[in-house]
Parts: C-alpha cells; sequence; structure tokens
C-alpha cells in the first residue's frame, strides 16, 4: 500500500498506535512501512505484535529478518532468545542468549535467562551459577544490611536472614530448604499471606515489611539462590510434601485455574473462561479460588487441600501449595510461556512427586488437555475409596 507520507513519520505514527493499544492500526502501520523498506524497528515492533497476538509464526520469520539486519546487536538476540524460551524452543533460545552474552558480556539479564533454560533442561550444575546473575538478586534492598551475602559458607552455629523475592508459589516452593540450612537461626520474610502457613517451619517467620528491617545476623540470603549455594541438583532436591496441614472435611476436586493477572506470560498459563467452567463443570468439582472459598490466607487454603480427595490447577501458587503438602494434583500447563521449574517434556516433577503434568500437545489447545483429565479422571474417581 502507498504510504502517502516518508517512511520516518509512517512509522512513528504506527508507534503511536501500538502504544495506544490499537494493535489493528499499528499492524497495518507497520506492514506499510515494511512494503516500502526493510526497516529494522518496522521488523521489530511488528514481530512484538505478533507474539503478543499468538502469531508466533510468523514472528518467528520477522524477528529472523530483523536479525539479519542487525546480526551484531546484542539486543536482537536477546529479543530473539525471550521469543524462542517463550515459545519453547529451548536450544534455539540457548543459541540466542550465548550469542547476546558474547557480544554483550555485561547482559546480567542475559545471563540469567540462560541460566532458566539450562535448567529448564535439568542442567542445574550450569544453570543456577547463572540465575545467580538476574538484576533483581543483585539490586535487591538486602545488599542495604550491615552483614553480607551468603555465599555457601558452612551455617552451623550462625544466624541466616532469607530476605523475601518472587511470588507466593516461589516462596513455597523454596520452604524447603529451610530445613536443609543447617544454621542455628533462621530469619524467614515471606508475603503477610504465607506467615501462618510457614509458621511450622524451624525458623523464626517475619511477614514482609514495606521497609527491609534485620536484627544483627551472620548472613542474608534470597530464597531463590539457595539452590545455588547448596548446588542442589535433581537428585538432592529437598522431598515433598514439607508442609502440613489439617484437612477440612469435604473431599471432591479442587479446581484453580486462575494465576496472578499481573505476571508477564499469565496470557498463556491461564486458561479462557470457557476452559475454567469446564473445569468447574466435573463431577465432584470445587473452586479454590479465595473469593469461592473465603479463605483469608493460605493456612485456610492448605487446610481446604488437605481435605480434598485431587487438585486439578493451571500454574499457580495453589500447584505449590497442594504439592509442598503432597496431594494428587494435576497440573495443567500451555505449550507457550512455560515455568522452567516444570522442566520438558516430563509428566512428573521432581520438585513435587504428588504432581502429574497435563502439557497441551500444541500452543493454545487446552481442550486437549481438558480431554485427557476427563479421561484420567474416570479412572482416578474409581481409585478414591468411598465412605
Amino acid at each position: 500500500m502507498a504510504l502517502g507520507m516518508d517512511v520516518d513519520e509512517a512509522l512513528r505514527l504506527a508507534v503511536d498506535r501500538h502504544r495506544s493499544g490499537d494493535l489493528a492500526g499499528a499492524e497495518t502501520g507497520y506492514r506499510a512501512v515494511l512494503d516500502e523498506a526493510e526497516h529494522p524497528v518496522a521488523l521489530r515492533n511488528l514481530a512484538v505484535l505478533l507474539e503478543t497476538t499468538e502469531r508466533t509464526d510468523e514472528a518467528r520469520r520477522l524477528y529472523g529478518r530483523w536479525a539479519t539486519l542487525v546480526p551484531e546487536s546484542a539486543a536482537v538476540w536477546q529479543t530473539l532468545g525471550n521469543f524462542h524460551r517463550f515459545t519453547g524452543e529451548l536450544e534455539a533460545a540457548e543459541r540466542a542468549y550465548r550469542r547476546a552474552m558474547e557480544l554483550d558480556s555485561s547482559l546480567r539479564q542475559v545471563q540469567a535467562d540462560l541460566g532458566l533454560v539450562l535448567l529448564a533442561e535439568g542442567r542445574f550444575a550450569e544453570g543456577w551459577p547463572l540465575y545467580e546473575q538476574r538484576p533483581r538478586r543483585l539490586r535487591t534492598a538486602a545488599r542495604r544490611l550491615s552483614f553480607p551475602e551468603w555465599m555457601g559458607e558452612p551455617l552451623a552455629g550462625k544466624r541466616l536472614f532469607v530476605w523475601s523475592e518472587q511470588g507466593y508459589g516461589d516462596q513455597i516452593m523454596m520452604a524447603r530448604f529451610v530445613r536443609e540450612l543447617g544454621a542455628a537461626h533462621v530469619t524467614l520474610t515471606c508475603a503477610p499471606g504465607l506467615a501462618r502457613l510457614f509458621a511450622q517451619l524451624p525458623a523464626e517467620i517475619v511477614p514482609l515489611a514495606e521497609e527491609l528491617q534485620a536484627q544483627a545476623h551472620d548472613f542474608w540470603v534470597l530464597p531463590m539462590s539457595i539452590p545455588a549455594k547448596l548446588g542442589v541438583r535433581e537428585a538432592t532436591i529437598p522431598n515433598a510434601p514439607y508442609l502440613t496441614a489439617p484437612a477440612r472435611p469435604g473431599g471432591g476436586i479442587g479446581v484453580m485455574a486462575r494465576g496472578n493477572p499481573a505476571y508477564a506470560w499469565d496470557r498463556s498459563r491461564s486458561p479462557p473462561e470457557a476452559i475454567r467452567a469446564e473445569l468447574l463443570a466435573l463431577p465432584g468439582a470445587v473452586s479454590l479460588e479465595p473469593g469461592d472459598t473465603g479463605a483469608a490466607d493460605f493456612q485456610d487454603t492448605a487446610e481446604i487441600v488437605a481435605g480434598l480427595d485431587l487438585v486439578v490447577t493451571s500454574d499457580t501458587s495453589v500447584a505449590h501449595l497442594a504439592g509442598a503438602l503432597g496431594k494428587p494434583t494435576w497440573l495443567l500447563l500451555s505449550d507457550h510461556g512455560l515455568d522452567w521449574r516444570w522442566m520438558r517434556g516430563r509428566a512428573d516433577s521432581p520438585w513435587y512427586p504428588s504432581l502429574t503434568l497435563y502439557r497441551q500437545p500444541r500452543a493454545g489447545d487446552w481442550a486437549a488437555v481438558v480431554a485427557e483429565v476427563r479421561r484420567d479422571l474416570a479412572q482416578f474417581t474409581n481409585a478414591v475409596p468411598q465412605d
């Protein structure tokens, strides 16, 4: 199509539309620019737009064209790595991240993201140290403390301060290591909603406040750094269950199909409403959403989960909670935007032995996942003892 204006002006208008949320107008504008010139910014922006609207095949081609125009740009290869990690093409993601690191060794986020790729492949020995380069660790408020970061020194007789990071699921997942640290005293900060649940751990539990406060300790550490400090491998992951809760009577199947919408890749991990409705229509299904259960915190939810026969959930904190309790749990996973901890191509999890993983056969195909759940549920129900 004819632009009717110069390329730079047309690109500016397309970017403005993109920023305002007019994706259709932005796409039209970018394509018009590319009809006139192989413009790297238009290629990159259109690829991003296509990726966010789940048109990954064309996005992949445009990212490739972009890379041929600016092959010496570390930012290009970082973006390619992010795209391939999102689509589950881990070998391509690794190649892209390593190329970005060759071009700019100072990119800490690239190193951390490569670490996540390697962890997803089960390559823990190389993955953990790279993940330690994550910028949020390097910028954490804990660095303002008067005592040093724990780097793996023996903790016998020492006091360790664990400063919270990341989401509810991450905090539940890492809580398993409190008993493995061997410190004389552990102070564990956590989200307020986890405080009652974590009270059973051998640690002083401190609900996270807005301001960093800590009495004298020998070391501090972030919870997601503990596996690296301990040199954790798949064979040495502390097994679940490691949390308990008194069971509330009820039985049945607990369903949780909504994640935190603020999470960058939630659009892929959380099924649409129609799929959620199908799951809640399963025989004996009850919603585990706090608005439906009345749960005030994770202790309440843990007690509800403890009384169930089975949990069916998308990739939410409830998956971690149920796994930490040792409850049979079926985890529904998308093909795109897969979290590193669920690894690749497995139906089980070394982090939570009670989990069974149900994976989309192709991006967006939640219907196939629900069909597999329905098939297995009949067998599971027959195996559950009846009152």
